[in-house]
């Protein structure tokens, strides 16, 4: 009988246990946007620095491995150069959907993690004073990301993030086919990124 009472007391304390263990999480982070300078064909397209943020979902598959599900955005202004010298400048919002995967380690607070994904990223342009012509329109490329960073756990129910993303998109040209803008490459746009995280 006290061997029973003992397996339900251990039964009912891993349960327990299992019932507490955080599976999910949700980060929300502020982000640097730093684009490449892209030449090909003739053409340039140079891109501003900006600051964004990074949404982000994660769903533990075990210990150490991941899914994940990002949207980010960021604001910043395009300079494009033709292959006949014609130049614009394009006020770009940029945005990514995303799903990739996750693994990471434990060492007691410190969890380094690498990323890795495919998604959409959309290119669009504003339509303010800062573009200068009213041909360009939006494109969305398909690419991917890869990453890696440290979590650093605050209490059990949130950790401080820090990282590096890579996001590898087609070089946009806003399809202003008439003056030839077109670069033909792909870019890594780095992302350095930093924010807090939630676990549930």
């Amino acid at each position: 009988m006290k061997k029973m009472m003992w397996m339900c007391a251990l039964l009912a304390g891993a349960m327990s246990a299992h019932a507490q263990e955080s599976r999910q999480d949700v980060s929300l982070s502020a982000t640097g946007n730093i684009p490449p300078q892209v030449n090909g064909q003739g053409s340039q397209l140079n891109a501003s620095m900006a600051l964004g943020a990074l949404a982000s979902y994660r769903f533990m598959l075990t210990p150490r491995s991941a899914l994940e599900a990002n949207y980010s955005f960021s604001q910043y202004t395009s300079d494009l150069t033709a292959t006949s010298f014609k130049r614009y400048q394009v006020h770009t919002r940029q945005q990514e959907v995303s799903f990739g995967y996750v693994y990471s380690r434990n060492y007691r607070n410190y969890n380094p993690f690498a990323e890795v994904g495919i998604g959409a990223i959309m290119f669009s342009p504003i339509r303010d004073f800062e573009t200068q012509s009213l041909d360009a329109k939006r494109q969305i490329s398909l690419g991917g990301f890869f990453g890696a960073g440290l979590a650093y756990e605050i209490s059990p129910s949130y950790d401080i993030r820090i990282g590096y993303r890579g996001l590898l998109a087609k070089a946009p040209d806003f399809k202003l086919d008439n003056q030839n803008f077109k670069t033909g490459r792909y870019e890594v746009i780095s992302m350095p990124t930093l924010g807090l995280a939630y676990h549930f």
